[in-house]
């Protein structure tokens, strides 16, 4: 079966699970209008239909980034003949240690990767290859703006208001009006670090891609780190989270900047009895019209699974699944993208976020990927010592909304 009949199937068994989900759904509210309890087979029934219809929605998006992947070419990129013979150097030292010609290369390239420990640059393939897999598997990356930078930290200047305007006849004096007030901020890269590690004898043999092993080990264990940092991190030594700021419930022209408005769901731990569905929609409402093109909900299954039973106020579930292959399904319109390292649904959880993460949240990648080959603290494997420099921190706080599971 080819890739796309795959995904097809995939899809098509989403939708009849979904439909199986939404029919025992309404047998649950069936049974507690009429008895004022669920069974328990009904109860089981919809865990096991949310855990299928979450399975099929992570293979489906697995099926889209490979066929993403498939899809891309070299034969765009402008051929280097000074990439390929470093690419071949540092397979030489990624084997044997070999390094004297990489050395050589990277002096010759005026490149600042090397170190007397014996740390190389990553080549530009390879590096790649890892920030494409870290933009796949960490959400923020594939929302939030990414810039890179050859310095500590990036400088930028945000505005924290608009500038006021007024209407004048012709010959009326001319008042002065408000000017936007500027802040600066101030994002700094903080270095992470894995270390993978292959026996001597995988790597000489010479069928395996040595490359291709190291930049996923790498990639997945980066991915991870930092999918937590950007929504739990506090700044210190790692980048600073969204959910690390303070919060309010005051609207963007009374709150004060560095904090995130909150809309309450009504109900601790959950969403309110009485027309939940208002909240989310009181939530979108919440973000100015201007973010609403490029917003998009960001939150962990346990939220998905609550969403799902919930329905508008014509009678129809807010939630759609995706209908093609590499896209998110929808809510209220606005695609949904998972992200397990926000807090599971509880009692003053912030567990659910809206917003346009472009113009909310920005990363920063330091330029370059280094790697340190270590043979001597494991033998007989080999330790690859992998570090880049990465930042992040919120730097619109009227672009991203929250919503807080409480009462008030």
């Amino acid at each position: 079966m080819d890739s796309y009949t795959e995904t097809r199937t995939a899809i098509d068994d989403m939708q009849r699970q979904f439909q199986a989900f939404k029919s025992a759904h309404e047998d649950e509210l069936t049974q507690l209008r009429t008895k004022g309890a669920v069974d328990a087979v009904t109860t089981d029934k919809l865990n096991r239909l949310n855990s299928l219809i979450d399975g099929l929605q992570d293979k489906i998006t697995r099926q889209g980034i490979a066929a993403k992947r498939s899809g891309k070419s070299m034969e765009s990129a402008a051929y280097d003949p000074m990439a390929d013979e470093h690419g071949k150097a540092f397979n030489a030292f990624l084997r044997k240690g070999v390094d004297g010609e990489l050395l050589a290369l990277e002096r010759k390239a005026m490149t600042v990767g090397s170190d007397p420990e014996g740390g190389y640059m990553v080549p530009a393939d390879l590096s790649g290859r890892i920030a494409t897999r870290l933009r796949d598997f960490t959400p923020l990356r594939q929302l939030a703006s990414v810039i890179e930078i050859s310095s500590d930290a990036l400088e930028m200047l945000s505005d924290r208001n608009e500038a006021e305007a007024s209407w004048v006849s012709e010959t009326a004096s001319r008042a002065e009006t408000a000017t936007p007030a500027l802040g600066k901020v101030r994002i700094p890269v903080h270095e992470i670090a894995a270390q993978p590690k292959v026996s001597q004898k995988l790597l000489d043999d010479a069928a395996i891609n040595v490359e291709e092993y190291l930049g996923q080990k790498v990639a997945d264990r980066m991915a991870r780190r930092e999918a937590d940092a950007f929504i739990n991190g506090d700044g210190v030594s790692r980048p600073r989270g969204l959910l690390s700021y303070t919060t309010s419930t005051a609207d963007d022209d009374t709150r004060s900047w560095g904090q995130l408005q909150y809309v309450a769901s009504g109900l601790a731990g959950g969403f309110a009895s009485t027309n939940p569905a208002d909240k989310l929609l009181d939530l979108v409402y919440k973000l100015k019209a201007a973010h609403l093109p490029k917003a998009s909900w960001l939150m962990p299954r346990s939220v998905s699974a609550a969403i799902r039973k919930l329905k508008g106020g014509d009678g129809n579930y807010i939630w759609q699944v995706s209908l093609q292959g590499g896209q998110p399904p929808t809510l209220l319109g606005f695609p949904v993208f998972f992200a397990e390292d926000m807090p599971a649904l509880a009692a003053n959880s912030l567990s659910l976020a809206f917003g346009d993460f472009g113009e909310g949240y920005t990363i920063v990648d330091r330029t370059g990927i280094r790697m340190l080959r270590d043979p001597y603290t494991d033998k007989p494997n080999v330790k690859f010592y992998t570090t880049k420099r990465v930042g992040g921190d919120v730097v619109n706080f009227d672009a991203i909304k929250l919503m807080k599971f409480s009462a008030s």
